[in-house]
């Protein structure tokens, strides 16, 4: 079977609907999909009949309501589609009621505070825009996820408001320029992947990959990726074979997996599909993720998808490329051929300038988490502070429109905007910088600051509403002003002067940067993440996200409060195997090999009388010294972890951590990292960096 025959095989989309649905019925769920109505249950019935009938036909026995909680992570609840026949038997059976809606026990998931473990309680809400599938023989429906009293209990619900919310103020502009034809706007997103691949039986050896998904010792091999020989190069045989089985996988499943290669670091890959509606992508890449754990584990290989799993090479990230487009297929941060399209462009672009000032904080938050902060500001990754990137053609642009001054673009092919005091507009020529947070990269905007394991949606919800909300802010000036042209060109230029701060096209890894950054421009400086969190519920956010029906205070308040409590328990998490792996394995290993040293210096020493043994001597010295230094650190790091335990306030915990235990943590690693290069290979308990990093032949 063909590519094209086989893609989308297991998902229950519109070619499917189409020719099984009836045509009222067909035409009510396209009219559901588009505008986002609830269906009749009538409709709802048939559309489920349906759906069983093709599921059943592909082998499913299954169905669940697919949602993503705040773990970060999808979640199901599996029911058969048999119901009792008779005496002895059955049939399957699915109806418009258990389609549209589900109620999974919701006491055991994050709610931060907004109910107790005895309300049980919970509600799923199918999502029509988003298709369902068949996984594991099961038919997967994307729903949403909320509490019995109605408040958001995942990430799917506020990103859906927030596409609402954009959606709204982004017809109001374009009604202002003329574009009636236009019904509906939707962001889009494609959001490229990177993980690294180890073997299996390397993976099964290190406990402190088996319980926090990174390496808490390691020291660093002889080779790393100094050569930048891994990038782009050729994909192994074991790799490329589980290539091809995800890439199959994920089309059956209506993935646009486009994009494969080697990342820099070794071991490291790189996974990019084709662009879609932001909800969709969002679920898109929940499924990548667990797709390629799965296959990963048939090639007896591991997908790690921390943010940073081996120190002193590059981590993962996930670049969410972030546009906003019309239903007639405009892509409105992409320049046009008419002045007008051009003006609309620049008004555009300015939402997002103004809406990543304003809201550089929120963008932060949204990437914020106890793996990333390990990544943040290092080999390719963005620093923490935010920063946008346009190139230096359109910044060049944009400082003329603010000083009302003619831009010479010499023999560059030319555009012209709208308002006759703006300049002559070039196409898009600018380079890619790595290390800007939030990049122009032509016609979308690339946001690099997300870790590997984020799930995409929280990013978006942040982007689609601060853009919304500068959206909203435009359109309310340009409505009631007497001179449109006017109107638009003061505002265009007043967005400039009070947002380029926000602009910066040079090296985000130079201090200066950061100097200039915080004490000259006023931007936030937000390292880790306890040090970010306790913005979300800012007067200035919580405003932000009530206005525009994304979030309720509750509901702020609830996310702030989980996500604090997940740094902290992540934290504890590796505190306890790193004292684990210690006490147990390290700390006997060493002192074994000091004995080992000892006995072989008194060999020496009797049977070759006044030969040397500096080697043996100093190597002993040195690890005995190691083995004492890590023993009071190991205790020192079983009574930060105990006293933290301790702590009631969530931001007090996660403060506690990040200022005391991980700097224990990060002084314990240092000596073991310099034990484990003075002690025989064979006498270390774990596999190396090299082992694991090098463990794909």
């Amino acid at each position: 079977m063909s590519i094209p025959e086989y893609f989308g095989c297991m998902v229950f989309n519109e070619a499917c609907m189409k020719s099984r649905l009836p045509k009222e019925i067909y035409t009510a769920m396209k009219k559901t999909i588009r505008d986002g109505k609830s269906l009749d249950l009538n409709v709802a019935n048939v559309v489920a009949n349906a759906m069983k009938d093709w599921a059943v036909e592909h082998g499913a026995t299954h169905y669940t309501h697919w949602f993503q909680p705040m773990t970060g992570i999808t979640a199901e609840k599996h029911d058969s589609f048999i119901s009792p026949f008779g005496d002895n038997g059955v049939i399957m059976e699915f109806s418009g009621k258990e389609l549209v809606k589900g109620e999974p026990d919701a006491s055991s998931f994050p709610s931060g505070g907004i109910r107790a473990t005895f309300e049980a309680r919970g509600y799923t809400a199918w999502d029509p825009t988003s298709y369902a599938f068949i996984k594991d023989d099961t038919l997967c429906i994307p729903t949403a996820f909320c509490s019995y009293g109605g408040e958001a209990l995942d990430k799917k619900t506020p990103l859906l408001r927030s596409m609402e919310a954009i959606n709204r103020q982004a017809m109001r502009v374009l009604r202002l320029f003329g574009n009636d034809d236009v019904t509906s706007v939707k962001t889009t997103v494609g959001a490229e992947q990177e993980y690294f691949l180890i073997d299996q039986d390397v993976y099964n050896r290190r406990k402190d990959l088996i319980y926090t998904g990174r390496t808490l010792f390691g020291a660093r091999p002889p080779k790393g990726q100094e050569l930048d020989d891994h990038y782009f190069g050729t994909i192994k045989p074991r790799v490329a074979a589980f290539m091809k089985e995800l890439d199959r996988e994920l089309w059956k499943l209506g993935v646009l997996s486009k994009t494969e290669h080697n990342e820099v670091a070794p071991s490291q890959h790189e996974l990019a599909p084709v662009f879609t509606t932001t909800n969709i992508a969002s679920d898109h890449n929940q499924l990548t993720m667990e797709v390629m754990k799965k296959v990963a584990a048939r090639h007896h290989m591991v997908c790690l998808l921390h943010e940073k799993p081996f120190a002193g090479v590059n981590g993962s990230g996930k670049h969410n490329n972030w546009s906003i487009s019309t239903n007639t297929g405009v892509n409105l941060l992409e320049p046009g051929e008419t002045p007008y399209e051009n003006a609309q462009f620049l008004l555009f672009l300015c939402a997002v300038i103004k809406g990543v000032d304003e809201y550089a904080d929120l963008l932060r938050i949204s990437v914020a988490s106890a793996g990333n902060d390990h990544r943040l500001g290092a080999q390719e990754a963005p620093p923490a502070v935010v920063s946008m990137f346009l190139g230096d053609e359109l910044s060049e642009i944009l400082d003329a429109i603010e000083a009302d001054t003619s831009y010479d673009a010499k023999e560059k092919s030319l555009m012209r905007v709208g308002v006759h005091v703006l300049p002559k507009f070039p196409k898009d020529t600018t380079d890619r910088n790595r290390t800007s947070p939030f990049a122009f990269t032509g016609n979308k905007f690339e946001f690099r600051m997300l870790g590997s394991a984020d799930t995409i949606a929280c990013a978006n919800m942040m982007i689609n509403t601060a853009v919304a909300e500068e959206l909203r802010q435009f359109a309310d000036y340009l409505e009631s002003a007497d001179d449109f042209h006017t109107a638009l060109n003061q505002l265009i230029r007043k967005t400039i002067k009070e947002h380029k701060r926000i602009i910066f096209n040079g090296n985000g890894y130079d201090e200066s940067w950061i100097e200039e950054a915080t004490q000259v421009r006023g931007l936030p400086n937000l390292v880790s993440t306890p040090d970010a969190l306790p913005h979300y519920t800012d007067e200035k956010n919580v405003t932000l996200f009530l206005r525009h029906k994304v979030l309720s205070e509750v509901e702020v308040c609830s996310r702030c409060e989980i996500l604090l409590e997940n740094y902290s328990k992540i934290l504890h998490i590796e505190a306890l195997t790193m004292i684990d792996m210690v006490n147990k394995d390290l700390l006997p290993a060493m002192s074994k090999y000091v004995s080992k040293l000892c006995k072989t210096i008194s060999a020496k020493s009797a049977a070759l009388p006044g030969v040397d043994s500096a080697y043996e001597s100093n190597t002993a010295r040195r690890l005995s010294e190691l083995t004492n230094e890590s023993f009071a650190l190991v205790r020192q790091l079983e009574t930060y972890a105990s006293h933290a335990a301790t702590i009631e306030d969530a931001l007090q915990t996660a403060m506690y951590y990040k200022d005391t235990v991980l700097p224990c943590m990060e002084q314990l690693r240092k000596m073991i990292d310099e034990a484990e290069s003075l002690t025989a290979k064979e006498y270390w308990p774990y596999p190396s960096y090299g082992d694991m990093l090098f463990s794909i032949k």
